[in-house]
């Protein structure tokens, strides 16, 4: 091992940036994931970086496999639109619209 390794990065420890639930969607910065865990703003919270994730999605997106997904973090919902919002992943799976949720494989920022 290296001796400047630190930790594998798929799961990162920071401050919450908000108030969160276990499975909610976090984003701090360029660091955007999902909590492993409940915490409240400014308490540590573990955020899974890597992995696949069903995630809320905009409704009325018809979503591709393999298409990129993004987080509208206002709406807190998966969209297809790249336009003010943070790219979360790709979707491993097509979703019709009128279906609420996308199976997402996280970017790891």
């Amino acid at each position: 091992m290296a001796y400047n390794f630190i930790q594998a990065g798929s799961a990162l420890t920071i401050p919450a940036p908000a108030a969160v639930a276990s499975g909610d969607v976090v984003q701090a910065g360029s660091i955007i994931g999902i909590a492993a865990g409940s915490a409240a703003t400014g308490q540590p919270v573990d955020v899974i970086v890597t992995g696949v994730f069903q995630l809320p999605k905009v409704a009325a997106n018809n979503v591709t496999l393999g298409a990129p997904v993004y987080w509208d973090a206002t709406a807190k919902l998966a969209t297809t639109t790249a336009s003010g919002n943070t790219k979360v992943g790709v979707a491993v799976e097509a979703a019709a619209a009128s279906t609420g949720t996308i199976n997402v494989r996280l970017s790891g920022f």
